[in-house]
């Protein structure tokens, strides 16, 4: 492992020279993969770096320990000695998950999709409000999210939703959020004050791009139709909607939200891509069922992952057993606890697959 990591730091000191370097510069492409490469190791570099000053630090302690002839300074190498063994096992476990590999979707922009199940409109605003939420997160991470297509209910809920979210990392951070996301509140529609339990369904999907998932256009059935508007009504008369249909899949996707018949087809090619894309990997899965146990859910649609509790101000994540009493700041986008506790535990099961597999 330390030949890895020397090998590690010499290439991103390399790649420190090259991204200041004229030529490569000049060609922007070159310069955005070197960049990312950079980003990636750096991390990697840095807790390296640490691991080997603390050994060293570690070292001259106990040098120092040996050579002392006063308890003064046996007692200070003690306490140093005591420090850096305390904070050295955190260090190394956290290079460790460092080096695990990668997912290869980790760096990719999602396609987020939304819709309501059980709960009739309850379902629908439970919807509408957990879009607002990721809505909130993305800004939180200085992503940029984009509506692609949107059913609205006209009593401020939505049946569906589809959207891209663009920026770093967005599906490694992002990618437990696919299951079933329930609610328990009392409607404001119920006059006897009983909570009702609601549902809605999230998927992830990691964007992909052309040469992720090549597309045969005879495998296609485009159809073009005119836009309408909440209750049927016509938002207008030219034919700029498009419904895409993958006839080996059987996969639909529908666009109206531009006025551009082109643009619609591209933000539904995007959103097809996407979900050919997952059907693959699916099947991949599949095929690794060791794998799929090391995961922390399957990330299946139909799998219950979280329960927001309005009356208790309370969110509890499923998967992992985690509950959070500040269901007010988790609706305004402040996920990062279970974000961060999800990616943990699922790096922690891969680590120890890793060791068994060893």
């Amino acid at each position: 492992m330390l030949e890895k990591l020397a090998q590690i730091e010499k290439t991103y000191e390399e790649l420190t020279e090259q991204i200041s370097s004229p030529e490569i510069m000049s060609d922007m492409k070159a310069y955005a993969k070197a960049m990312k490469q950079h980003r990636t190791l750096g991390e990697i570099v840095e807790k390296y770096r640490e691991v080997k000053k603390l050994n060293e630090d570690l070292q001259g302690a106990k040098d120092l320990l040996s050579l002392a002839d006063d308890d003064e300074m046996r007692e200070m190498a003690n306490l140093e000695i005591a420090e850096i063994e305390d904070r050295l096992p955190a260090a190394e476990e956290d290079l460790k998950m460092l080096l695990l590999p990668k997912d290869p979707n980790d760096e990719k922009n999602v396609i987020l999709e939304i819709r309501a199940g059980t709960g009739g409109d309850e379902a629908t605003l439970f919807a509408a409000e957990i879009l607002r939420m990721y809505t909130r997160y993305a800004e939180r991470q200085g992503w940029r999210m984009d509506i692609l297509e949107m059913t609205d209910t006209g009593v401020g809920g939505i049946k569906d939703a589809t959207a891209v979210i663009e920026g770093d990392n967005v599906y490694s951070k992002m990618r437990f959020e696919s299951g079933v996301h329930r609610v328990q509140r009392v409607p404001q529609t119920e006059t006897q004050g009983r909570i009702h339990t609601s549902a809605i369904t999230v998927a992830i999907l990691p964007e992909a791009e052309e040469v992720d998932v090549q597309i045969n256009q005879n495998d296609l059935r485009i159809d073009t139709f005119c836009s309408s508007g909440p209750g049927g009504q016509s938002v207008n008369t030219t034919y700029s909607a498009v419904r895409i249909t993958h006839l080996p899949t059987g996969v639909v996707v529908s666009m109206q939200d531009e006025k551009s018949q082109i643009k619609n087809r591209e933000k539904a090619m995007r959103v097809l891509r996407a979900r050919l894309q997952e059907i693959e990997e699916q099947k991949q899965h599949d095929a690794q069922s060791a794998e799929r146990k090391s995961m922390v859910g399957s990330g299946d649609r139909s799998e219950k992952i979280r329960t927001y509790n309005f009356k208790e101000n309370r969110v509890t994540d499923h998967r992992i057993g985690m509950t959070v009493h500040q269901l007010d700041l988790v609706m305004e986008g402040q996920l990062d606890e279970f974000i961060e506790a999800l990616r943990t535990h699922y790096q922690t099961e891969k680590l120890k697959a890793e060791a068994v597999a060893a």
